[in-house]
């Protein structure tokens, strides 16, 4: 059986046949859990569960990851636990004093991190979910971080309000129609973090095209291609790492 435990919540495979309560019961106390549930997908461009209630009934919950808290509901934001070296990574890459732009910020999964473990001149987080903004908004004061200025709207209006040193783009599926706004935003000598789902056979190209097609005459120099995870049988989610003059 596959699983993964996010706070005292257990999240099932979407494959696996659950017996009677009983058999719930015990496994709820084997893994010290007050819900079970099942996470069917993720839909939509503000990124939306959704959801099987198996045993329990409360969906709220503060998990704990790089010695972050995050506050959340599985029954109204994502959380994707595949994610947290990826987290950590980007957090130790951001130099002291740096703007930061975090678009697509979610509750804070990268904005957290970079809050708790660097020490940057300031984090704008852009969300688009109400839902995952109240989060975002708890998870700073839950983390103590007065660096991160939480911003309710859509990345494609919001960004182009603000300059940054370093900007991270945590999103697939059309995170590219996004690359434009993103590198008019960055900084000259700035790096990006792109995320793209690629066919294995493009990752070394599709995505550094992408980025350089958006960057017009400036210069990108590709630090870094860094996979995450398999998306799709042949597909791969990966991050972009480019410097942009």
């Amino acid at each position: 059986m596959k699983w993964k435990k996010i706070g005292n919540i257990l999240i099932l495979d979407n494959n696996y046949e659950y017996g009677s309560k009983s058999d719930l019961e015990e496994l709820s106390k084997k893994h010290d859990v007050k819900t079970i549930m099942k996470i069917k997908h993720i839909q939509g461009t503000k990124r939306e569960p959704v959801y099987e209630l198996i045993y329990g009934n409360s969906t709220e919950t503060v998990h704990k990851e790089n010695a972050c808290l995050f506050k959340l509901d599985l029954r109204r934001v994502m959380w994707s636990k595949g994610n947290n070296n990826e987290r950590l990574r980007i957090a130790k890459l951001v130099g002291d004093g740096e703007k930061v732009l975090d678009m697509f910020a979610g509750i804070g999964y990268f904005s957290i991190p970079i809050g708790v473990h660097a020490n940057p001149k300031e984090v704008n987080s852009i969300e688009i979910n109400h839902n995952s903004y109240y989060f975002l908004c708890e998870n700073i004061k839950l983390n103590n971080l007065n660096c991160i200025n939480p911003i309710l709207g859509d990345c494609m209006v919001e960004t182009p309000k603000y300059k940054a040193d370093r900007i991270v783009m945590g999103y697939i599926k059309t995170t590219h129609h996004y690359l434009k706004v993103a590198i008019d935003s960055l900084n000259k000598g700035g790096i990006i973090h792109y995320h793209e789902t690629v066919p294995d056979k493009l990752i070394e190209t599709r995505p550094i095209e992408r980025i350089k097609l958006e960057s017009g005459d400036r210069q990108v120099d590709l630090l870094k291609i860094n996979k995450i995870k398999k998306y799709a049988p042949g597909v791969e989610h990966v991050v972009i790492d480019a410097r942009i003059n």
